[in-house]
């Protein structure tokens, strides 16, 4: 498992809440994308725990996915800004 993967996984389920149209046409198939991407991300961070900075996993702790999706491509420009 990589913080790119986990970045994968956690843009995914923003599309997943942004989709409207799947939402209100088959609640039942959102809900379970919606759960099925989140037990990834859950997968993903027990993974990687022991590699992750403390800040990146008390966001992913708390579910708070949308800062730790910030805080990964945040690391991303710093890494690709010290080249």
């Amino acid at each position: 498992m990589t913080l790119g993967t986990l970045a994968d996984l956690l843009e995914r389920r923003l599309k997943i809440i942004a989709d409207h149209s799947l939402r209100d046409r088959n609640p039942d198939a959102h809900l379970s994308q919606l759960k099925e991407v989140s037990e990834a991300i859950a997968a993903a961070h027990a993974s990687l725990r022991g590699q992750i900075d403390p800040r990146l996993n008390h966001y992913l702790s708390q579910a708070s996915y949308s800062k730790a999706l910030d805080h990964i491509r945040a690391g991303k420009q710093n890494e690709e800004g010290a080249k």
